[in-house]
């Protein structure tokens, strides 16, 4: 069969990048939504997660290795089909006793595989281009990159989502009515005596049927209603089930109260002691109305399962598309034997270039605050309201990313892409880094209102931060694709400095937990805002060709 040496970069940069993202996506987001909802705390889960950022970080060992040994498209191949098989590898550790410390060893050799396959496909991606066609791409590969990370932050959560609806426990629902407060009878709890059932757990409310007070300013200040849930029977040892509650009809004026979220956990030990939810009415609320309530009881281990095992199979399928459509470009590819010469050479290349300090700085600090957000974004967003957090379930949360945040990230991406190759780097980096950091302020903004689960503010404000993000990531790849340049080594070079940005990644990941914990939601965002200044200041003193990026006219 005839390799062709060119083909259009339509046709693999899409489905290149898109996997390339994925891998990056589920290990560092998307895990901490998974260990949150399995139930591990987020100091320990955001430490372990963001210590995996480590293979990134030091990929320049190994990079030129995959610089001099066989060619980059080879690397690609064989390391997309290894990560498939370690997506299914983790779907299939997830309902095991020791999930935890299995799923992170696994999540250990993803991350491995995935730095791998960056340096190779970076490589590839440069050897295969010229440097207009690099500029113009690189909002579209961005682009797919985020793709990427919204079906791990988007599509994945929802499949989850769907599957803990509909297996499990189930499903019970209540009807919440509101009353005059002069016919109100608050429900005394000291009456409820669950006697152990010899069938299947099953969902337990108390009372059946919820009456709730309506708010009357300067006669009745009783606005709420509580119900209680437990079950008929103790778990298996060791099986955690997670009740879900969410309004699905009925007015908008009854709902669950804002202090709290509808997330229950119950095991062998607490079954049959019943939980408080609080239902309250809205201060404007006059008339008699009803809401109703559907309460769920998933299994999670298995909705992940199922999600991370699809993943890993669109993987494959991906990587049997590339091995067919990715072009053979010249590369200088050989055997040499790697010595000490080679990373010498290698890295005394990157480090003697002029302006390393400045573009060392922004290397490491232009994330500063993304790398702390991303942690704390996803727990922020799931965790209960009286955590300080918003409330959503995973198919809440897979929504809100995968809806008007995938729109306005692709918007982003191919007008941060486009502009650039238009006007060029050097006169847009500086915008571009405060589209990026700006939007980090919506945090703020929704951790001291705390909308409701499905207000429309939440949507927006997601949205706002995903276009952003993908018009100003722009600025970041173009810069690394300008500092390496035309160098002998660009791939084991350019490894070097999406090496860099992982360690800038990883370190302040790694304390995002512990920050969180001493500061709060609501100060913890202001505090990631402040991080984002180191990385601007350095902006000011990067050296920038002010044509790169910019197609050369024909003489």
């Amino acid at each position: 069969m005839e390799q062709r040496k060119d083909r259009s970069p339509w046709v693999w940069i899409p489905t290149l990048y898109f996997f390339q993202g994925i891998p990056y996506s589920i290990v560092m987001i998307t895990s901490g939504l998974i260990y949150k909802t399995m139930g591990i705390s987020i100091a320990s889960f955001a430490f372990w997660t963001s210590l995996l950022y480590l293979p990134w970080a030091i990929k320049p060992l190994w990079s030129p290795y995959i610089d001099v040994v066989s060619t980059k498209r080879n690397w690609v191949i064989w390391t997309q089909l290894l990560l498939g098989v370690a997506f299914i590898a983790v779907g299939i550790a997830m309902p095991l006793p020791v999930f935890y410390p299995l799923t992170i060893a696994i999540f250990a050799v993803i991350a491995i595989s995935s730095a791998s396959h960056d340096i190779a496909a970076d490589g590839f991606y440069m050897y295969a281009l010229d440097q207009h066609k690099q500029a113009f791409f690189v909002g579209i590969r961005s682009t797919f990159y985020r793709f990427a990370m919204l079906t791990a932050l988007g599509l994945l959560p929802v499949i989850a989502g769907l599957i803990q609806k509909n297996t499990g426990l189930e499903s019970v629902s209540f009807e919440a009515r509101s009353v005059p407060a002069e016919e109100f009878t608050p429900f005394d709890p000291s009456g409820i005596n669950i006697s152990k059932s010899e069938k299947e757990p099953s969902i337990l409310l108390f009372p059946g049927e919820l009456q709730v007070p309506v708010f009357q300013a300067g006669k009745s200040e009783i606005d709420s209603s509580v119900i209680y849930i437990a079950l008929s029977a103790p778990p298996e040892e060791g099986e955690t089930v997670v009740v879900n509650v969410i309004r699905k009809t009925g007015s908008k004026d009854i709902d669950i109260s804002k202090k709290q979220t509808g997330r229950f956990e119950f095991t062998s030990i607490n079954w049959n002691t019943p939980v408080a939810l609080s239902v309250k009415v809205n201060h404007n609320l006059t008339d008699r109305t009803s809401s109703g309530f559907l309460i769920t009881a998933g299994n999670i281990a298995f909705s992940w399962t199922v999600s991370l095992a699809i993943i890993g199979v669109v993987l494959l399928l991906l990587a049997i598309y590339n091995r067919i459509m990715l072009p053979h470009p010249v590369e200088e590819s050989n055997r040499e034997k790697i010595g000490w010469s080679v990373y010498k050479d290698v890295f005394v290349s990157f480090f003697t270039k002029p302006g390393i300090i400045p573009a060392l700085l922004f290397f490491l600090f232009y994330r500063l605050g993304e790398s702390q957000l991303v942690k704390v974004a996803t727990p922020f967003l799931v965790d209960s309201r009286s955590s300080g957090g918003i409330g959503l379930t995973s198919a809440q949360y897979g929504i809100a990313y995968g809806t008007i945040g995938m729109a306005c990230l692709t918007l982003g991406g191919i007008l941060g892409g486009i502009t650039a190759a238009k006007f060029g780097l050097k006169r847009l980096i500086f915008i571009m880094a405060l589209c990026m950091n700006i939007p980090i302020s919506v945090y703020i903004y929704l951790s001291f209102v705390q909308p409701m689960p499905g207000d429309i503010s939440i949507y927006l404000s997601i949205a706002l931060e995903q276009f952003g993000y993908g018009f100003g990531f722009t600025a970041y790849m173009l810069y690394m694709l300008h500092f390496v340049g035309e160098s002998r080594y660009k791939t084991a070079e350019y490894a070097i400095g999406t090496s860099l940005m992982a360690l800038g990644m990883m370190l302040p990941g790694m304390i995002s937990g512990s920050m969180k914990e001493l500061l709060g939601y609501q100060h913890f965002f202001i505090y990631v805002i402040l991080c984002s200044i180191p990385g601007l200041i350095a902006i000011r003193f990067l050296r920038i060709d002010p044509a790169f990026g910019i197609k050369k006219k024909d003489k």
